[in-house]
Order: structure tokens, then C-alpha cells, then sequence
């Protein structure tokens, strides 16, 4: 009776770890292309196209102008991520250092603020 006892505790043993061990990775929802606008700003509303990827473990990217008036693209200085909103900060010349937060509305839209000031959406890019 002992050895049924043992055998059932570790086969028992074995479907939860076999349960547990199939488990999927969470998916990278941040990362990929975007496309952020920024209503109310003093010289009009702004439209940012981006692409947050992930290296070594941090999202990383550059927002560019998506009108064009702007050529040169805006490159992403850090990203501060939690469960439901993200916050990337890029340098302005006028400002410096500024940040959008971000936050989860549904699977393709985000909603937020610059600066807590001026509202901000962003539409995933598909």
C-alpha cells in the first residue's frame, strides 16, 4: 500500500509540473509601431510615427514626424514601462527632457498626456 501511495504522490507530481511548465510567455504589448498624436500643442496638434523595440531587456526607439515638417527623427532617451502604461521620454530643444504617459485603453490604443498637459492618443500601426 505504501508503494501505490509513493507512486500515485509522483505521478500526481509530474502532471502539475508538467501543467505549470506549459504555461505561455506573456506577449510584448508595447513594442511595435505607433502612431502618437498630440492635440492642443502651441504650434497645432503633432502626429509621432514609432517603432519601440525591445533590446537587452528595455524598450527603446525613436518618434519621427509623421507629417514631415521634421525630418530628422527624435530618438527615444528611456521608457519606463508598468502593466497598463508606458511613459517614453525624448529630448526637445525647447523643453528638454519630456515624457507621453501612455495607457492601455484596448489591444490597439493607448491614451494619455504630454507633459500631464496636452492629451495624447496612440493607435497601433498594423
Amino acid at each position: 500500500m505504501k508503494k501505490v501511495s509513493i507512486l500515485f504522490l509522483f505521478l500526481l507530481l509530474g502532471i502539475v509540473f508538467r501543467g505549470v511548465s506549459q504555461t505561455t510567455a506573456p506577449t510584448d504589448f508595447f513594442a511595435g509601431k505607433w502612431e502618437i498624436t498630440v492635440v492642443g500643442l502651441p504650434d497645432g496638434d503633432a502626429k509621432f510615427a514609432t517603432n519601440l523595440v525591445r533590446k537587452e531587456g528595455k524598450l527603446t526607439g525613436e518618434l519621427k514626424d509623421a507629417s514631415g515638417k521634421r525630418p530628422e527623427a527624435v530618438p527615444v532617451t528611456r521608457v519606463d514601462e508598468e502593466a497598463n502604461k508606458v511613459t517614453i521620454y525624448f529630448n526637445t530643444d525647447q523643453a528638454g527632457e519630456i515624457g507621453i504617459e501612455l495607457a492601455k485603453v484596448d489591444d490597439d490604443h493607448l491614451k494619455g498626456q504630454l507633459m500631464s498637459m496636452f492629451d495624447a492618443t496612440a493607435a497601433r500601426v498594423k
